[in-house]
């Protein structure tokens, strides 16, 4: 059997081992939860990409199998923004409703609206205003809020 002093010494170098793996572990984890938050990012974007496509994509099958059908093709329809003839001054009288929300709620509808490819070139002041009009609504489990396909006026931002 070794001496005191062998024992030490052979105790401060397993210390030392230990301490080296919570370093190592300490920077796995670290970049695991890096990659974990690039993964959710990533999967966020496809979620959008597939919400766009999948629906385009279906009407593209749709259309294809009518012209074979009819073999002639339909015009296109459009949808315009902005009214053509609209004074803006009308709405010089209207005040928009506030609704008071939390930092948190904020930020998300803002990071909701920032991610949405046809609402992120507003201005910042059109966000803040959208973001500060917004209001909660509660559904019950099961309920039907919106469906892909149809026709709609309003904006959900899902917490």
């Amino acid at each position: 059997m070794g001496t005191l002093r062998d024992l030490q010494y052979a105790l401060q170098e397993k210390i030392e081992e230990l301490r080296q793996r919570d370093a190592l572990i300490d920077e796995l984890e670290l970049e695991l939860d890096q990659k974990d938050e690039l993964i959710q990012k990533l999967q966020t974007e496809l979620d959008k990409y597939r919400s766009v496509i999948k629906p385009a994509t279906a009407q593209q099958v749709r259309r294809q199998s009518v012209l074979h059908r009819d073999q002639h093709r339909s015009k296109r329809q459009a949808i315009s923004a902005e009214p053509t003839a609209f004074d803006i001054t009308d709405l010089s009288h209207v005040t928009l409703p506030f609704c008071a929300k939390s930092p948190e709620s904020k930020e998300l509808i803002k990071e909701a609206i920032l991610d949405n490819d046809f609402m992120k070139n507003l201005e910042l002041s059109q966000i803040q205003e959208i973001v500060d009009c917004m209001y909660p609504v509660e559904y019950e489990t099961d309920s039907c809020i919106i469906k892909e396909g149809d026709v709609g006026s309003l904006v959900y931002v899902m917490e």
